[in-house]
Parts: C-alpha cells; sequence; structure tokens
C-alpha cells in the first residue's frame, strides 16, 4: 500500500486534495496542517507521496522542503499551491519537489503529474524490496564497526579526533544519492574520487567526496608548507579517498567473513557541486543500496563524505550474510 500526505493548514484543500487521488489506488492517505506535523508524519514512514502546501503557518512549504533534505527523509514531493509566480517553482524544484500544481488541483492534473514522475512504480518498489528496520539497524551496526577502524587509522595518521557519523543507509534509485549529502552545503564546490570492489557475490563503488573548503586545513595537519593547488588538492583527496576507501572497506569485509578486491581510484571531478559531481556519473551506476558516512575533524573545517554503493544484485548475498545477526 502506498501512502500519501496531504499538508495544508486548510481543512477544506485538503479534502479537496484527498477526493482528487485517483479512485484505484491502494492508498492511506495522512494529513497534517503544517510543515511541522508532516516532518513528523514523514519520520514515522506516512507519506511516500507528499502533496505540499506552501503558505502555512508554523512552518511553511519551502522550510518543510529544507527540513526534508536535511534529514534526508525519502518521499517525493509535489507542491499544491496558489502562488503561480515563476519565482516559486523554481524555488520549490531546487529545494528537491518533483513538480508544482496550481491550486485548486483537478483529479485529472494530479494523475498526470503522479504518472509523469512515476510515483507509483517507484512507491511500490520502495514499499517491496526496501529494507526493514531490523535489517537496515545490521547495515548500521556492521557499518559502525568498519567506519570506526576507519576514523582510527586516519587519526593516528593525521593526530587528530574525528566525529564517527551514525551511518546512513538507505535502498535508493542513483538519482536520488545527491539529496543524502545533506551535510555538505549547496554552494559548496566539492572533489571526489570513486574506487570499485568486488568479493564473493558483492560489488560496488565506494565514493569519498571533499569539501574544497577542507584542503586548507588538511594542509596545515600535514604540515604542507607549499601552495595548495590543483595538483596538490588531488594528492591530498587520493590519499585520505585511500584511508577511508580502504580501512572501512577491510572492516566491512571482516565482518562478513570475506575479503574485497579494489579497483584502481578514479577522479569523479574537481571543484564541482554535489549534484553536478554525481550527475556527471550516474550513468555508472544504477538502483542501489547506499552506505554515507559523513567524517568531521575536531577543530578544523573539515568535511568527508565516504558512501559505499552496493549493487542491487549484491543484496541477496549481502542479507544472507547478515542473516545470523537476526536470529533470536
Amino acid at each position: 500500500m502506498i501512502s500519501v500526505l496531504i499538508c495544508d493548514d486548510s481543512l477544506v484543500a485538503r479534502k479537496q486534495v484527498a477526493k482528487c487521488l485517483p479512485q484505484d489506488w491502494d492508498v492511506a492517505i495522512y494529513f497534517a496542517k503544517n510543515g511541522k506535523e508532516a516532518i513528523a508524519a514523514l519520520v514515522e514512514g506516512k507519506g511516500q507521496i507528499l502533496l505540499l502546501d506552501l503558505n502555512m503557518p508554523v512552518m511553511d512549504g519551502y522550510e518543510t522542503l529544507k527540513a526534508i533534505k536535511k534529514q534526508q527523509l525519502l518521499t517525493k514531493t509535489i507542491v499544491v499551491s496558489g502562488d503561480i509566480q515563476p519565482e516559486a517553482k523554481a524555488r520549490v524544484l531546487a529545494l528537491g519537489a518533483v513538480d508544482f500544481i496550481q491550486k485548486p488541483v483537478s483529479s485529472g492534473e494530479l494523475a498526470a503529474v503522479l504518472r509523469k514522475h512515476n510515483v507509483l512504480a517507484l512507491a511500490e518498489e520502495f514499499t517491496t524490496k526496501g529494507l526493514d528496520e531490523a535489517l537496515r539497524d545490521c547495515y548500521q551496526e556492521v557499518t559502525n564497526v568498519a567506519m570506526g577502524q576507519a576514523g582510527d587509522h586516519l587519526a593516528r595518521i593525521m593526530n587528530v579526533f574525528v566525529k564517527l557519523p551514525i551511518p546512513n543507509v538507505n535502498l535508493i534509485e542513483v538519482s536520488e544519492l545527491h539529496m543524502m549529502l545533506s551535510d555538505i552545503e549547496l554552494h559548496e564546490q566539492t572533489s571526489g574520487v570513486c574506487q570499485g570492489f568486488l568479493g564473493d557475490g558483492i560489488s560496488g563503488e565506494a565514493l569519498c567526496i571533499l569539501s574544497d573548503s577542507s584542503f586548507g586545513d588538511v594542509a596545515k595537519i600535514l604540515n604542507i608548507k607549499e601552495d595548495v593547488d590543483d595538483q596538490l588538492q588531488l594528492e591530498i583527496l587520493m590519499d585520505v579517498a585511500s584511508i577511508l576507501i580502504g580501512s572501512c572497506l577491510a572492516g566491512f569485509a571482516k565482518q562478513l567473513d570475506m575479503q574485497f578486491r579494489q579497483g584502481h581510484p578514479i577522479v569523479l571531478g574537481q571543484h564541482q557541486s554535489v549534484e553536478d559531481l554525481i550527475k556527471a556519473n550516474k550513468g555508472n551506476w544504477r538502483k542501489t543500496l547506499a552506505i554515507e558516512l559523513s567524517y568531521g575533524l575536531e577543530g578544523y573545517n573539515v568535511q568527508c563524505d565516504l558512501i559505499l554503493l552496493f549493487t542491487e544484485d549484491s543484496l541477496e548475498t549481502l542479507n544472507s550474510k547478515l542473516a545470523h545477526w537476526l536470529e533470536d
């Protein structure tokens, strides 16, 4: 069953939008009177599809979209608003909405937009193939151990305290990958490296993305005196990626009682936005199990994201190896 969340401060508007949903859809409909209530519902898993008004008290639609992105909540948002300014539409699309419908909405127009973005199929696929909470916990615990080893390795080499993140685990479409990287500001320029890995029925790629603003402090930590030009930045990026990817994959593989063979690192790009960095390379990936780790160094302006992408074909083997974690 698909869950649809309708968020509007007007009771009349909420009922009108609900009546416009396709009658033959097997849906669970939830309501919210403002963005704050909507975010609480999304956290509870109520809203694979969000139909969102813009002008509301407490938390408006713009603030809601920002919160969705910040908290990495998986939902497809369609804005339904009477604000027909071109700038309003441009802003909500930039904040992650998939489309914009003018009020009052009609059943035909809403159905057309839902078909256009294939949200019904995506919602069904997420329901049938998504990760249940017990399995997600397994992946997070395995990753916790692996990232701890990688953080310890980095801390010893750089003689700093590494702030370990909470792993973010999701089964996503690659087009949604940039939305996971919420800790990197939209305006931030980044540089990235990708390295493939393979072993015993499991394959994937590891991405290491470093904010350009981090290079200055990393150079200080490493006591680099010369000017940090593009070539030196690339060398720093490759060194950090080698440490984090190698250590994290080793820790992950050890817990699964296997070994990964790593390919040669490939530069994804330098001085690009996260979205552009992913967009330029998304043809290399498909639907994927994505595990994001956002590292920071205490006392320094350093932001580094490590993302492990496991192919969909690897899930059966991964889930099998983790099955004993779920046994009573």
